[in-house]
């Protein structure tokens, strides 16, 4: 348990925390309408939908202020600035942002089905009692309002009744029911377009689809005012505002000048670019979002930058992922010798992680694939602050791994790892950087090559002194080993690879940490944008 902890306890303190306003919130006010004697007519009407329609409409507004600050990733980036002296544990929330908008959209997806059912029963109540279906009473508190001027508790009025109506002909005719409507459509069209299938496969359709949110916030302030509560728009305010100051400062950004240092094809058609932009500043790990108004006005893609904060310049490594990654590499390969490629839109640099590296005394550092790009820029950043004799150096120990299905896509990176290794040779520090390399997808051909050249003094791969290893991890192995070798550290294990190796890693960051403050202690951190 105490393992858990040390890992996860923070976070389920806040989700604890924000599920129990969600109860507060929901109980309070399904006990209003339900006892006060405010609503003992309308109560008459509508019996427990009257409850059950408005109790969700409190957890909604209060989950649609929080929906759109998970988002505002320059308020974030400001945040983890600000959070410095306060902790590994409570910077580690601000890397859980994303998650935490989709637990708060999956509320808002169940109130909203919850609050629409219970005013479709309602419109079917103050229907049948305008038409005189239930007791006297009812007929009477219907009649309520029919001088003019004067007010009324059903909504449905004389001149609405006609054999052939039906509440949704009502409910479509209202402000609240047709911003109900545009309400409902919108984030059916959110959340399915936000499926993983869909986010993978078909991101434009997930990125205009997700757009749809300006709809959903302008339906949901003429929805409360509709039904004369606009309490709804006191919530929502101040997140509209904070996100409409994100927008500018993209836009802001996006106007500035980006300029090409260097474009480069690397093998397994990944796309290496040096780009310049006046007054940028970077932090290891970080990554920026890019627009090519050429493929896309809109559409803003998300990459970690390759180099290190040292360098006069930043790198990005854009591996094929989807249509607009193979428009922007056929734009580039399509360039004469020496012309200057596309207008870009960059925004960022924001924080991640991996920025929290030079933290922990000790780091495991593990990338897959394309995954290795924000280890890239720390193991950079390390080769510039030996050279340099950082004093400021924190970290002494690092373990990297780096996964990778096919042979070719070790050449991404290699020559900054042979760098590294012919550098702490000379300073006499073989001993800070540990690296392994891990050839994931192999036949048995392959595996009795490496076996043939194993005797050589270099990987027949990488040309490094460190042999590439044919198959996966031993995870165990290798936290006992980081756990003998530094008996009392603090430990950051760091990932960028999917979430099947993620869910392996916390397992193990749990298992091998241990509470006693003389002992080693893992913190697991993953790379989420």
């Amino acid at each position: 348990m105490g393992n858990w902890i040390i890992n996860n306890g923070l976070t389920s303190l806040i989700l604890v925390a924000w599920m129990g306003m969600n109860i507060y919130l929901f109980v309070s006010s399904y006990r209003k309408y339900d006892l006060d004697d405010e609503f003992y007519y309308t109560r008459h009407l509508l019996g427990s939908a009257l409850a059950w329609a408005r109790a969700p409409a409190q957890v909604l507004n209060f989950n649609c202020m929080l929906i759109l600050l998970p988002v505002c990733r320059n308020l974030l980036s400001l945040l983890r600035g600000s959070f410095v002296c306060y902790g590994k544990s409570m910077r580690k929330q601000l890397d859980k942002n994303l998650t935490f908008h989709k637990l708060v959209a999956y509320m808002i997806a169940l109130m909203t089905a919850v609050h629409t059912v219970a005013h479709l029963l309602n419109a079917e109540w103050f229907n049948n009692s305008r038409q005189g279906k239930y007791d006297n009473l009812s007929t009477a508190l219907s009649n309520l309002g029919d001088a003019k001027d004067t007010a009324f508790l059903n909504p449905i009025r004389k001149k609405d009744i006609d054999p052939q109506q039906i509440p949704t002909y009502f409910v479509c005719t209202s402000i609240a029911g047709l911003t109900g409507v545009v309400i409902t459509l919108a984030l059916i069209l959110i959340i399915t377009s936000s499926m993983k299938v869909i986010r993978r496969s078909y991101f434009e359709v997930f990125w205009f689809t997700h757009h749809l949110f300006i709809v959903f916030f302008a339906g949901l302030v003429f929805h409360g005012a509709g039904r004369g509560e606009p309490k709804t728009w006191w919530w929502v305010i101040a997140p509209m505002v904070l996100y409409l100051c994100e927008r500018i400062v993209r836009f802001i950004r996006y106007t500035q000048t980006v300029t090409y240092r260097k474009i480069v094809m690397r093998p397994s058609n990944v796309l290496e670019l040096q780009l310049v932009k006046k007054g940028f500043k970077m932090e290891v790990g970080q990554y920026v979002f890019i627009n090519c108004p050429s493929i896309s006005q809109l559409e803003w893609h998300p990459f970690t930058m390759t180099s290190a904060p040292e360098e006069d310049f930043f790198s990005l490594h854009i591996r094929s992922a989807g249509d607009w990654t193979d428009k922007l590499i056929s734009l580039m390969e399509q360039l004469p010798e020496g012309a200057e490629g596309p207008k870009l839109g960059v925004d960022g640099p924001f924080g991640t992680a991996s920025e929290d590296v030079f933290d922990y005394e000790v780091a495991m550092l593990v990338g897959a694939g394309i995954g290795v790009t924000p280890f890239a820029s720390v193991l950079k950043s390390i080769w510039y602050k030996m050279k340099g004799s950082d004093p400021k150096l924190r970290t002494r120990k690092i373990y990297f791994y780096w996964l990778c299905r096919e042979t070719y896509a070790f050449e991404w990176f290699v020559d900054l790892l042979q760098l590294l290794e012919r550098e702490m040779e000379e300073r006499g520090m073989g001993h800070f950087l540990t690296y392994k390399l891990y050839l994931t997808g192999w036949d048995q051909s392959l595996a009795d090559y490496f076996n043939i050249k194993f005797d050589e003094d270099k990987d027949v791969i990488t040309g490094l002194k460190q042999k590439t290893n044919v198959g996966r991890p031993i995870w165990d192995k290798e936290f006992e080993q980081v756990c003998g070798e530094n008996p009392t550290s603090v430990v950051g294990t760091f990932l960028c690879g999917p979430e099947a190796l993620a869910k392996s890693l916390e397992k193990k960051c749990a298992k091998f940490s241990d509470v006693d403050p003389h002992k080693t202690k893992f913190y697991f951190n993953k790379e989420n944008f």
